[in-house]
């Protein structure tokens, strides 16, 4: 049985099951996922017995889907992730499970080992979370652009709640909701401050003229 890391861990490295992927979670977004490789089914079912999460890192080498048996490939990816924890799950038909997924706080992979199954298992430590700021008039702009976004997107696919008003919620759901790059979305998680963040998103929309 796997030891997962749980929220109230102490700073030490300990086993978290990591789903590389081609796609950044940022904490507090939603991410649904198609499972059907054995691997994470059992990743999957083991997960919703403990009530543990799993974590995502953006892929940056290699396919999310496994090759062949027997067949070499090299994967790699990025060491700063986000925990998910399974909100929902369905199984529309056998060997496929249809999972929504919440992130929750970041982590850093400090080593990582590979199960017999191709599972990825990462000794990871938690990165502790932005602290809650009000969100300054001058960046009122992208609260009210984010407001609009979702209402187009699907007030369905955010969380519950809503934090129009902290700068470090809507500086992330930005990240995750603008067309940016795969590399761009990752530095966005691994910066630290949320008004940092802003600017870039804000420097960002004005570009392509949405500011």
């Amino acid at each position: 049985m796997l030891s997962f890391l749980r929220g109230d861990a102490p700073r030490e490295p300990g086993p978290l099951p990591l789903f590389p992927l081609k796609t950044v979670l940022f904490p507090g977004g939603v991410l649904p996922l198609k499972v059907f490789e054995q691997r994470y089914i059992e990743m999957t079912k083991a997960c919703l017995k403990d009530d543990q999460p799993f974590g995502v890192c953006l892929l940056t080498q290699g396919e999310e889907v496994a090759g062949p048996a027997g067949a070499k490939s090299v994967t790699e990816f990025a060491p700063i992730g986000t925990r998910a924890r399974i909100t929902n799950w369905d199984m529309p038909q056998l060997g496929i499970l249809q999972l929504r997924t919440e992130g929750e706080t970041r982590f850093q992979v400090q080593s990582h080992t590979v199960a017999d199954d191709g599972l990825v298992i990462g000794q990871v430590t938690a990165l502790a979370p932005e602290p809650t700021r009000a969100l300054s008039e001058i960046y009122l702009p992208l609260s009210n652009l984010l407001e609009l976004l979702i209402t187009r997107v699907g007030r369905e696919n955010f969380p519950t709640e809503l934090a129009l008003g902290d700068a470090s919620w809507v500086s992330y759901r930005l990240a995750e909701l603008l067309p940016l790059p795969l590399n761009i979305k990752q530095s966005m998680l691994e910066i630290n401050d949320c008004d940092v963040r802003l600017k870039v998103l804000a420097q960002f929309l004005k570009q392509q003229g949405l500011l």
